[in-house]
Order: structure tokens, then sequence, then C-alpha cells
């Protein structure tokens, strides 16, 4: 089992757990995509967070450089889990337990709100870093959390922050010492649980309607993610 699902009040609580990085290869994915299934879309509210020093490495490298026909396969269904994160109809909490590297930065950058744990840890996009392109999906999700001062660095300077640093481009809302993160975005998942639906989704389908256009356009067209 890679990640595992639990119910608290109204407040579902995925945890990604490998034992390792939290790296997103496929069977994660579907695996992730499978606990989102049970998630309620019409109450409450979705509360993700890693293991004990990592919330997630991002894809799966091994995968990456195996051939452009796994690769393809991995990204796309990598981009469209974190398409339905992003637009999901009830609010989205992150608690960032560790690293964040990647797809782990935009899995934050898809969540609504997101508390991090203090300590030797580095938040960021570090596709430019390893001869990948930064592609139009993960790009539109980051260009709409990640301040406009930051953008360049974040992304095309691939600068990697410590997580106490992560608040001001925009990769966190929080920081707090790592005992009390679980606890306090649990708070948070349980204050936002109570927003009226389907007010809060008719209102983020307003606010992400271009952006949703313009992922899954960027999805459909990928053919090509094997570092050069």
């Amino acid at each position: 089992m890679l990640a595992s699902i639990k119910t608290e009040e109204n407040v579902s609580i995925i945890t990604m757990d490998d034992g390792k990085a939290n790296v997103f290869s496929p069977a994660m994915i579907a695996e992730f995509n499978s606990l989102l299934d049970q998630v309620p879309t019409n109450k409450g509210s979705l509360l993700i967070q890693g293991r004990q020093g990592i919330f997630s490495a991002g894809f799966d490298l091994k995968v990456m450089m195996s051939g452009p026909g796994p690769a393809v396969e991995m990204v796309k269904s990598g981009f469209t889990m974190l398409k339905r994160v992003f637009s999901f109809p009830r609010p989205v909490v992150a608690a960032c337990s560790g690293h964040a590297i990647a797809l782990g930065a935009f899995l934050l950058c898809s969540s609504d709100y997101r508390i991090g744990a203090k300590g030797e840890y580095k938040i960021g996009a570090n596709e430019l870093r390893n001869n990948m392109i930064v592609p139009t999906p993960i790009l539109e999700i980051a260009k709409f959390k990640l301040t406009k001062s930051h953008k360049q660095r974040a992304l095309l300077n691939a600068e990697m922050y410590a997580i106490e640093d992560a608040i001001e481009p925009g990769y966190l809302d929080e920081v707090a010492d790592t005992d009390k993160v679980f606890e306090l975005a649990l708070a948070k998942a349980k204050d936002l649980a109570v927003l009226a639906h389907p007010q809060y989704n008719e209102t983020k389908i307003l606010d992400q309607e271009n952006v949703i256009k313009k992922i899954t356009s960027g999805i459909d067209q990928i053919t090509d993610v094997v570092a050069r």
C-alpha cells in the first residue's frame, strides 16, 4: 500500500507513504486516484499529507528514463491527477511534512491551503536542472499560485526554497513546528469543510475556468517528456 485514507469528522485524510521518497510512480498515481474517488465532492474537505521528512519527491525518475511510452503515460496520468486536486469541488489542505520536489511542489500549488514543517527541507521545481521543460499543465498551476515576483526564480531559474522561505513565493501559506503541522492542517481542513456547497465549487470553477482549459489542452499535447 502506497497511500491510505481515513476520515476524521468531515475531513478525508489521504496519507502518502511508500516508505521512501513518495514518488509518483504509475502505481502511486493509480492508488491516489482511487482514494480521491472515495472523497465526498458535496461536503467536507480533503487533507493530503506525506511521510515524516518527505511530502513527495515528484515523478518516478526510473520510469521517466525507461522510454517515451511509459514516461508519457505516467506524466499524463500524473498531470490529470493534479488537475483533479487543483479543481476538486471541496477545499484541499496540504500538510507538507518535509521535502516537496517537482511534482510534489506542484501538488502543493494544486492545494487550497498549505502548511509546511520547519526543518532542513526544500521545496521547488527542479525540472530545468534535470534537462526537462516545465510543461503547460504544471506551468499553469504554478503560475496560478506562485507570486509574480518569484515566478522567474521558481520556474525558469529552478530555485529550491528552504521550507521557512517558501511562503513568500507562494508554495506555502504557513510554516509550523513538525509536531504541530498535522494538528494545524486538520484544524484548517475542519474550518474549510463548513464552506457552502455548491457555492464553493461554483466559485472555484469561475476562478479556474481559463486555467483548466489550458491544463487540459496541455495534457492532450504531451508526446515527449524524456530528459534530453
